[in-house]
């Protein structure tokens, strides 16, 4: 079987790619863009040290820091791939340590909130371009990455109106080479679009979960219960952390 996520690239898109945050999210990035050739040197930031020491076991970095403002310095893209509750924390500690001309971007479901957080703490010699790469599971941490994750699944990018175009495109680049469709939105429809399709189901979930789980009959409740509600149980078991930061943002 060919595999799905095609050859690397025979050039880079970017030479340093600093990843903020290895949970599902930022190890699946570090993964396929390590496997894709899509940056030449990947730097891992977390603040967990726990993190860090399995980071470095898995070999999915060329540096390791818990140092934010080191961690960037130099790098020519820098992700956010952390809850979107602490963006704007992430952002002031790392304000001082970005080159300039560099692309700070995110992944986070939310995008109206991110910009209002991150942006105030960015100086005028960077270029924002949010990004919400719709995909994800249950699952947290870096073990759960896979190279995977992206392939043909949607990125939607949400730059402000005065974006150089060309900070943009070359954002699109690097996400079509991860292997997602891109699409550009307004940072205000992205967030109604994902409230109705993403934010509201796992609220619904996490909510029926719950109130189910402190039912007398619950056991009789989930030894019968069939494949859609089997649906919501595997939704409800995401990062509660998360999602609370999700729901309070939109």
């Amino acid at each position: 079987m060919p595999d799905q996520l095609g050859a690397p690239l025979d050039q880079p898109v970017f030479e340093r790619l600093a990843l903020v945050g290895l949970g599902l999210i930022g190890s699946s990035l570090a993964r396929v863009a390590r496997r894709k050739n899509l940056a030449r040197t990947l730097i891992a930031i977390d603040a967990s040290e726990t993190v860090r020491n399995r980071v470095q076991q898995l070999g999915l970095a060329d540096h390791v820091t818990g140092d934010v403002a080191e961690g960037v310095g130099n790098a020519d893209c820098v992700i956010l791939c952390v809850p979107v509750g602490v963006c704007g924390v992430v952002a002031e500690a790392m304000k001082a340590g970005l080159k300039a001309g560099a692309i700070i971007s995110d992944v986070g479901s939310v995008k109206g909130s991110v910009v209002a957080q991150v942006e105030p703490h960015l100086p005028a010699h960077v270029h924002f371009v949010p990004a919400h790469p719709v995909a994800g599971t249950e699952q947290s941490g870096p073990d759960a990455g896979f190279a995977s994750l992206f392939h043909n699944r949607w990125c939607i990018l949400t730059p402000p109106d005065n974006v150089v175009q060309s900070k943009a495109d070359l954002l699109k680049h690097f996400w079509q080479g991860l292997g997602a469709n891109v699409e550009w939105m307004t940072a205000q429809r992205h967030d109604l679009v994902l409230a109705v399709t993403s934010h509201l189901p796992h609220l619904l979930a996490f909510a029926l979960v719950d109130m189910l789980g402190h039912q007398d009959e619950q056991s009789e409740i989930f030894k019968y219960a069939a494949g859609g509600f089997r649906d919501f149980t595997r939704i409800a078991s995401s990062d509660p952390t998360m999602w609370a930061d999700i729901c309070t943002a939109n």
